[in-house]
């Protein structure tokens, strides 16, 4: 069976997105600075939790004080296949 299309219901479709665009976007301007002021607090209270963090880590060290965090692994092997080192001696 073939349908067709009412001038009706397209216009009928066109309103409905149209109602559904302008609320939306009304919406929007309503809720928006709500928003934005809610993420900037949060953003707010994390960056001051790592500051609070990283002065906290600071205050456990002296003035002056040199402080190693990570001592890097010694894991230097030679190779014995390669053959014998010798030293380099630069002659004048």
């Amino acid at each position: 069976m073939l349908q067709t299309a009412s001038f009706v219901g397209f216009f009928r479709t066109i309103l409905i997105i149209l109602l559904v665009y302008y609320g939306i976007k009304i919406l929007s301007r309503l809720l928006a600075p709500y928003f934005l002021r809610y993420m900037s607090k949060k953003m707010q209270e994390k960056f001051g939790g790592q500051f609070q963090q990283q002065q906290h880590q600071n205050t456990k060290h002296k003035e002056g004080e040199t402080v190693i965090d990570k001592v890097p692994q010694q894991h230097k092997t030679s190779d014995k296949s390669v053959g014998e080192y010798v030293d380099y001696e630069e002659i004048e």
